[in-house]
């Protein structure tokens, strides 16, 4: 059980017959706070009410603005993002590119809806954006994906596709090829473990996640690690990312 007091400015947490307290301004009454406030965010399908230059995007903000952070700093030749949907992330990073001048995004999906490819297509971004259609781990697709990046070019891949761990890990295996030393290949929504029991979930999700995947394509692959982008600028007391992508940052060492 968790109890918020803000007379007192504290937040307490009952487990195992204890209670831990803590005050309001530390950084672990925000992480309580926040672990609580993504539950409900997902409970209410918080991220499904963004857009991005008029797509939407279904993304927790605070995620958006760490990757851009990682953008920025790695400055990618080509963004690789598998999952479009509406096609929102994929202009937001062409807007990033076209900000940089520098940079340019491939999205695959296995179904690019006519209404959004027609959107996408037509959006003032869409010279910065190549659409694949295909399953994001079909030999032919992942061809098709290695022909439109150039030798030496940086890569940063982003997997937001079908989040079933044995796909995130064929994804893994498909894509991180791509990505040079000390740049990211990024598997999104290990959220949907911290979620099962509410609405849109399932059991298995427990183990049945990008995290997982993540996790165990780091324990066999020596070259490869989860590292935390940085924060860039931070005069605050909160070093951690609020976040639906716990463990997705894997970079290659």
């Amino acid at each position: 059980m968790i109890k918020v007091d803000l007379e007192q400015g504290i937040v307490s947490v009952e487990e195992g017959g204890r209670t831990i307290t803590h005050r309001l301004d530390t950084a672990e009454a925000f992480n309580v706070i926040s672990d609580v406030w993504l539950r409900a965010g997902w409970d209410n399908k918080y991220v499904y009410s963004f857009t991005w230059l008029g797509r939407p995007i279904i993304q927790l903000p605070e995620d958006m603005f760490r990757l851009q952070e990682l953008i920025h700093s790695l400055r990618p030749d080509v963004i690789v993002e598998t999952g479009v949907a509406h096609g929102g992330a994929l202009v937001f990073y062409a807007s990033l590119c076209k900000a940089m001048d520098h940079g340019r995004v491939i999205g695959v999906d296995i179904e690019i809806r006519p209404h959004n490819r027609a959107a996408i297509e037509s959006h003032i971004l869409a010279p910065l954006i190549t659409l694949i259609e295909g399953s994001s781990i079909d030999p032919v697709v992942i061809d098709r994906v290695r022909s439109e990046i150039r030798p030496g070019e940086r890569v940063l891949v982003l997997l937001d596709s079908r989040h079933a761990k044995d796909h995130v890990l064929a994804e893994l295996a498909a894509y991180s090829p791509l990505v040079a030393s000390g740049s990211y290949i990024v598997a999104m929504d290990g959220i949907m473990e911290k979620v099962v029991g509410g609405p849109r979930t399932e059991p298995d999700w427990s183990w049945n996640n990008p995290r997982q995947a993540a996790l165990e394509f780091v324990a066999a692959h020596p070259g490869f690690t989860i590292e935390e982008p940085p924060f860039l600028f931070n005069e605050g007391n909160v070093n951690e990312r609020v976040t639906y992508w716990p463990s997705a940052f894997i970079k290659r060492v």
